[in-house]
């Protein structure tokens, strides 16, 4: 994968894969920062709708199977690239929502991000992020952009689906629980079984995994 974001070798999509995981680190770090139980999501599966205003395909939907220990995995991971990815990185809590400010490179690109995003809503049922980024350089030929994530709890995750599973728009999967290149470079990874990722219990009706609140 080219380290220029402009290059013609780095795809749109894998771009986009990068925001969605750079606003999902920012809103885990987020968590992470506030300590705050409030921001532990309702273990299922959740679906994630993304507009933005970079792509001319301007709405995605992700699937994300979770539990507990896979989101807690996934809060650590981006506590992680918070680290390494981000110069600056603020969290404010105003009321009920969560105001974030940072300055972040996309994956293992030469762009930097500059991004506030503003998250509200409930982490038991539907939440939304969002977010105005600037780039420099440009991210495919853009300097700003805007993106809307809207996340909404579904039900118990599906027989096939793993925690921490995130069921890409192009229908690949990827686990950013246990796959961190994966969740670090947005590297769309189709999954097969592996031994060392968390076995699912199965019930009729799917994998449900205990609810947490």
């Amino acid at each position: 994968m080219s380290s220029s974001i402009c290059s013609s070798s780095s795809p749109p999509e894998a771009v986009m894969h990068r925001m969605f995981l750079l606003l999902l680190t920012l809103l885990f770090a987020a968590g992470v920062a506030q300590a705050d139980d409030k921001f532990q999501r309702k273990s299922g599966l959740w679906e994630v709708k993304r507009t933005s205003t970079r792509t001319e395909e301007k709405t995605r939907t992700y699937q994300m199977c979770i539990d507990q220990a896979s989101d807690n995995a996934l809060r650590q991971l981006a506590e992680g690239m918070r680290n390494e990815r981000c110069e600056t990185s603020k969290v404010v809590r105003d009321g009920d929502k969560l105001v974030v400010d940072a300055v972040c490179k996309l994956g293992r690109t030469k762009t930097k991000a500059t991004t506030h995003a503003v998250v509200t809503g409930k982490f038991d049922s539907a939440y939304k992020i969002e977010s105005k980024s600037t780039f420099e350089p440009p991210v495919l030929g853009k300097t700003e952009g805007t993106t809307l994530m809207e996340a909404k709890w579904t039900g118990a995750c599906k027989p096939d689906q793993r925690p921490g599973d995130v069921i890409l728009p192009n229908g690949a999967k990827m686990n950013v629980a246990t796959d961190e290149k994966a969740a670090a470079d947005g590297v769309k990874a189709p999954r097969s079984s592996r031994s060392d990722a968390p076995a699912a219990t199965k019930q009729k009706g799917g994998y449900i995994p205990p609810v947490t609140k």
